[in-house]
């Protein structure tokens, strides 16, 4: 056996790890029904000025991206978009919500909502921070 080590991830490998990890752990996870999330917010010609992607499962909602045009910040765009996220995972049954963000992006704006930090990694990438929040809903 060798390693193989690379800066340039094929497609094909990623789906080899990808599909042996999912093996494993939809073998051994309780609930295996993740249902992604989506909300946006569009302009009267339809494109899309601000939205949230995540997803929840189980017990979790999860947002991995929370993002508003810059004409549109300042508006409570982003406030309203993350309440609707929390309802809607109430709705499916979410006690709690996960989330990251960096010290340049909106640290203050989750805990003026509740959300408490659990864990900063200091220095990253390089100077910055980045900061992994919770909340219970």
């Amino acid at each position: 056996m060798n390693f193989e080590i690379t800066d340039e991830i094929k497609e094909q490998d990623k789906e080899i790890i990808f599909k042996g990890l999912l093996e494993y752990n939809l073998a051994r996870i309780e609930d295996k029904n993740q249902k992604d999330l989506g909300i946006y917010l569009q302009d009267e010609i339809g494109k899309k000025v601000a939205g949230l992607i995540g997803n929840t499962h189980g017990n979790w909602l999860f947002v991995k991206f929370l993002w508003v045009s810059e004409g549109l910040r300042g508006q409570s765009i982003g406030s309203q978009i993350l309440k609707q996220a929390e309802e809607t995972a109430k709705e499916r049954g979410c006690k709690y919500a996960f989330l990251d963000t960096f010290s340049f992006q909106a640290p203050m704006f989750y805990e003026k909502y509740g959300y408490k930090e659990v864990f900063v990694l200091e220095e990253y990438p390089i100077t910055g921070k980045r900061y992994y929040f919770t909340k219970t809903l």
